[in-house]
């Protein structure tokens, strides 16, 4: 009998899928714009042992799915902090796609070499673009999102079980949040997030950009 720790209920239980003898594992992948580091190592060694247990022991068929951000992921939590791909080829003197390859590629060798297995499924952000805009016109549609000259953001007050989440109200998370985090911008809620940004302002010249309904 397997027992994990839930995060969601904050307890031990019983691990128990949600279709018998199979198991749809994701984990979080890497941002390729810089060397990995030991934080690295530990956080996909304990993906590979948790994938490895459900496998070996458990004798669960497991599909284990891990994304590689080649795009958008900003510097800091503030919406206008700089992408880090762009960060790494200003470092570097490289095209932010050069930046991307390469440390993609040195982050799968430095996987091999701690023995860690790869995942089913290895998905770049910048090769599911086209699935990414059809989400965000779905939120868009529910209701869950809203454009702004800037960006398309999602509306966090519109989904009542958010705070549940991460065991917070959206009150107690404000209060909480980093010293990043910014509130003066045309966003309804300093939580809000952005599921898009448009080619505006300091994100005009962004190398890295795909044609959208939103700009």
């Amino acid at each position: 009998m397997l027992k994990i720790f839930n995060s969601f209920s904050k307890k031990i239980e019983e691990f128990a899928p949600i279709k018998d003898s199979k198991v749809g594992m994701y984990a979080c992948g890497p941002t390729v714009y810089d060397y990995p580091h030991i934080g690295h190592g530990r956080k996909y060694v304990n993906d590979d042992v948790l994938k490895r247990v459900l496998e070996v022991v458990e004798g669960f068929k497991v599909k284990h799915i891990q994304n590689i951000t080649d795009v958008g992921h900003l510097v800091s939590d503030a919406d206008e902090g700089e992408d880090k791909l762009e960060k790494g080829a200003k470092k570097t003197g490289k095209t932010v796609w050069e930046v991307a390859q390469e440390f993609t590629d040195y982050f799968l060798k430095e996987m091999d070499s701690l023995n860690i297995s790869r995942p089913d499924v290895e998905c770049k952000a910048t090769d599911h673009i086209p699935e990414q805009i059809e989400l965000i016109k779905k939120i868009m549609e529910n209701g869950y999102g809203y454009d702004t000259p800037e960006a398309v953001y999602f509306d966090v007050t519109k989904f009542a079980d958010y705070g549940k989440l991460f065991g917070q109200s959206l009150e107690e998370k404000l209060v909480g949040g980093r010293d990043e985090v910014v509130t003066e911008t045309s966003k309804k809620n300093p939580a809000d997030f952005a599921l898009w940004f448009k080619r505006v302002g300091k994100f005009a010249d962004h190398v890295m950009h795909w044609e959208s309904p939103w700009g």
